[in-house]
């Protein structure tokens, strides 16, 4: 086809007498079309498809709660987290055992799977301990990710003596958490008394919503308290705990506690009966040190109360001397311009009662309500105490008789 082509132009060429140049324009351009005739045709460009976005299943939208809308309503505790909380109280230079508890929330459950404790700085001052326990959480988080665990700080825990866990550093810290953590965060407390009678005790709490509006105020005086309507009781608010423990785990322990027979069968040898856990007596101690010991904190508490209430009854005088010196200027100055008005003269300028007289601001009274927190936990850890002991002392009572 290209070849026949070619022969007629070359002919048409010397019939016309064309110039060369004309030739060669009319040859390319005509074997252009050619060749463009010959190929397929180029494929029409499909225009890109729009992307379609699929909702959430309603199984996934529970688990993924990115704007923390579903209220938490119950914490669970790993075995593995209790068994740390509580080997990190008994070995800690201090009654006051602290530190991070990490985990996730699922459709209103935070789930505690891992904790690590924060260091015990004694001696050091306030600003020196903040930054080590920085650099040690910071550490801490920085490990447990490289190995793919959990990282997310969901709160904190503090161990205490008899329910002394009414203070200031766990409602500060307590308040950071709940402006920074997701549902707000939250503090599980272990009591040491309980564990050291064979009961472990563990509960959660978290600050309250009035309480939290009058901490970011930075205002507890007495009329914030009424408008809040805020007592010691109010303060905090338990969140149900339940703890979760791992099959194998549990089976592994049922192992150890059930007694297995050694030594020879015949009834002549007798069985012996051997257990990979040491027999425990506590449950036979009446508990009457506890008692004592307990009524030591609560008197002790009283005592700070009462302490903290003359604090506040003498700046609540000094408030009141000030307040009346100002009012008795203010008088003063009324009735003298008064008089100087009536003799024709000018009153005299008003002054500025702040700058005279230096009132101070009425004092928080945060302190009082948390000393009033521990004695009332105090009191409840008393009853508890107090009501099993009394058991057990008419129960030894009783078996001395027969």
């Amino acid at each position: 086809m290209p070849c026949r082509f070619l022969r007629s132009c070359i002919v048409y060429y010397y019939k016309f007498d064309f110039p060369a140049t004309s030739l060669q324009k009319i040859m390319a351009t005509s074997m252009a079309a050619a060749l463009a005739a010959s190929l397929p045709a180029a494929p029409a460009a499909s225009a890109a498809p729009a992307p379609t976005y699929e909702a959430i299943p309603a199984s996934m939208a529970k688990v993924i709660d990115i704007e923390a809308e579903i209220p938490l309503t119950c914490v669970q505790l790993d075995g593995l987290v209790v068994t740390k909380i509580i080997k990190h109280a008994r070995e800690a230079p201090s009654t006051t055992a602290h530190g991070l508890l990490l985990g996730l929330d699922l459709d209103g459950t935070l789930e505690v799977s891992n904790s690590f404790p924060l260091p015990h700085h004694a001696g050091d001052d306030d600003e020196k301990s903040a930054k080590s326990s920085a650099r040690h959480q910071a550490s801490m988080l920085r490990s447990l990710k490289e190995v793919q665990a959990d990282d997310s700080v969901v709160g904190f825990y503090q161990a205490t003596t008899l329910g002394a866990f009414f203070n200031q550093t766990l409602v500060d810290t307590q308040a950071i958490h709940q402006e920074k953590l997701r549902h707000g965060g939250i503090v599980i407390v272990h009591d040491l008394s309980q564990t050291a009678r064979g009961n472990a005790s563990f509960r959660a709490y978290r600050l309250t919503a009035t309480f939290m509006d009058a901490y970011r105020k930075s205002n507890f005086s007495t009329a914030s308290l009424i408008n809040h309507r805020l007592t010691f009781s109010s303060i905090l608010e338990e969140v149900p705990l339940k703890i979760r423990t791992n099959p194998l785990l549990s089976a592994f322990l049922g192992t150890l506690e059930d007694s297995k027979k050694g030594g020879l069968s015949s009834s002549a040898e007798g069985s012996k009966t051997n257990s990979a856990i040491n027999p425990s007596f506590s449950v036979l101690d009446l508990g009457t040190g506890g008692v004592a010991r307990n009524l030591e904190q609560i008197v002790e508490a009283v005592d700070n109360y009462r302490t903290e209430e003359g604090n506040l009854s003498y700046m609540s005088r000094q408030i009141a001397r000030e307040k009346a010196k100002a009012e008795n200027y203010i008088a003063k100055r009324k009735e003298e311009n008064q008089n100087r008005i009536a003799q024709g003269l000018a009153p005299l300028p008003e002054e500025d009662v702040s700058r005279l007289f230096k009132i101070p601001a009425e004092p928080s009274r945060l302190e009082s309500l948390l000393v009033l927190g521990q004695i009332d936990a105090y009191g409840k850890s008393l009853a508890g105490t107090a009501s099993t002991s009394l058991v057990k002392m008419y129960a030894a009572q009783a078996g001395s008789d027969v």
